[in-house]
């Protein structure tokens, strides 16, 4: 199987002002497309060479060589963060997943508040993530490019908070950039991987 660069959903200036195109075009033409390439190289040849990606990163991070744990993950993770992502959305979330954030945290304002945080003070690069976990929605944060796949997690939204994601615009602001992605989010997007989670 050769694992293949979807294309994007949206031009890279759709998300302006709170993404800028330049990062678009960098993080998509260049980490995104990096990650795909060296995941081909990485498992070719190996007993991975024909598994889906989701299939892969579920053998977990520790059975997983580092080159595939760390492409796979990055290829894996910007095929979804672009979906999650899209102009005029943002707000609060609707339907089942709306309902089942209220149920774990108590209210939207909570949980945007604790997935904020886990952005925030992410050491060094990673991911701050919703994820369904035994049935249970949970916030966490991930190290580097690994997937919540690779814990037996299942990813529900994620945001990017490696600096190639948003330091052109935003330097060292990353508190600014987390509250901007607020304003983009697709929930509906969100929603549909959540009710496949509960299937």
């Amino acid at each position: 199987m050769t694992f293949k660069l979807n294309d994007l959903p949206y031009g890279y200036q759709a998300l302006e002002p709170y993404i800028d195109a330049k990062t678009m075009e960098i993080h998509y033409t260049k980490h995104h497309k990096g990650y795909c390439d060296k995941l081909n190289d990485a498992v070719s040849g190996t007993p991975y060479d024909n598994m889906k990606i989701e299939d892969i990163l579920a053998k977990g991070e520790k059975e997983l060589p580092a080159a595939i744990r760390n492409n796979g993950g990055g290829f894996h993770n910007h095929n979804l963060f672009w979906q999650m992502m899209s102009p005029k959305s943002g707000g609060e979330p609707k339907g089942d997943v709306a309902n089942a954030i209220h149920k774990k945290f108590g209210d939207f304002a909570k949980f945007k508040t604790e997935f904020s945080e886990a952005a925030k003070t992410r050491f060094g690069s990673g991911w701050s993530r919703l994820v369904v976990n035994k049935g249970e929605l949970e916030v966490m944060s991930t190290p580097n490019q690994d997937s919540p796949l690779m814990y037996a997690k299942t990813p529900l939204l994620g945001l990017d908070v490696w600096e190639h994601a948003y330091y052109l615009n935003y330097q060292n602001r990353r508190p600014d950039y987390v509250e901007a992605f607020w304003k983009i989010v697709k929930w509906d997007f969100v929603n549909e991987l959540y009710k496949k989670a509960q299937a």
